[in-house]
């Protein structure tokens, strides 16, 4: 079984190369990788107004498999969640899946109802402890908000997920609605959420993040 694997991956890579692919990352022949990845999100995630197949969290699995990443993923995110609401269902969430890498993807319900950032800051910071990242890959994702709360807490809120990062040493990915946002034909009517067209535009947006963390996984 570990020779056909091996062979597998092999030529895999060869394929990849030959397509001129090369920027793709593919796991090595004898690793083992993370068994999970656990989508930890709102509404974006959660593909709200489409059918779920159509997600970027489902588009994430496919194209793992297609890169030869055998991972399973779970989406657990809930349309209208909070940091708050997030904090609390997380244990639950990481004993129930034990995953390897937990992309946290909240914190845009808080800005839209104006929670302080204070708040948002110390719930996100918490969750992170709790996915433990001294054996887990986290992998933080900034959000953002209409320019209309106005341009102090705007710039605040913007400037928070980076903060959070720092201060935990994890990854961030900093540009996920941005580009999809910016064009109408990609959002539903609401303006807030991305269509079916749009979900490819958000995977990209994450999938260098995701592919690195799972070449630099924890032993």
């Amino acid at each position: 079984m570990e020779r056909f694997k091996s062979w597998w991956v092999q030529s895999l890579r060869q394929a990849i190369l030959a397509l001129g692919l090369t920027t793709v990352a593919v796991p090595p022949a004898d690793a083992e990788g993370p068994a999970t990845i656990l989508i930890f999100g709102d509404s974006i995630s959660a593909a709200y107004g489409i059918q779920l197949e159509k997600g970027w969290a489902a588009l994430l699995q496919e194209r793992l498999l297609v890169h030869g990443w055998h991972h399973r993923v779970v989406n657990a995110s809930i349309s209208g969640e909070t940091t708050s609401g997030g904090l609390a269902r997380l244990p639950a969430a990481l004993n129930a899946h034990d995953p390897d890498l937990v992309v946290i993807e909240l914190g845009g319900n808080d800005g839209l109802r104006g929670y302080p950032v204070a708040d948002i800051k110390r719930n996100l910071g918490r969750m992170i402890e709790a996915a433990e990242p001294s054996k887990r890959q986290v992998l933080l994702v900034a959000m953002q908000i209409p320019p209309n709360y106005g341009r102090r807490y705007a710039q605040a809120f913007q400037a928070l997920f980076a903060e959070v990062a720092n201060a935990h040493d994890i990854h961030l990915a900093e540009s996920f609605i941005d580009k999809v946002a910016l064009q109408p034909e990609l959002m539903q009517s609401d303006g807030i959420h991305p269509n079916v067209a749009g979900q490819p535009l958000l995977l990209e947006a994450l999938w260098p993040a995701i592919t690195e963390l799972l070449t630099s996984r924890i032993p």
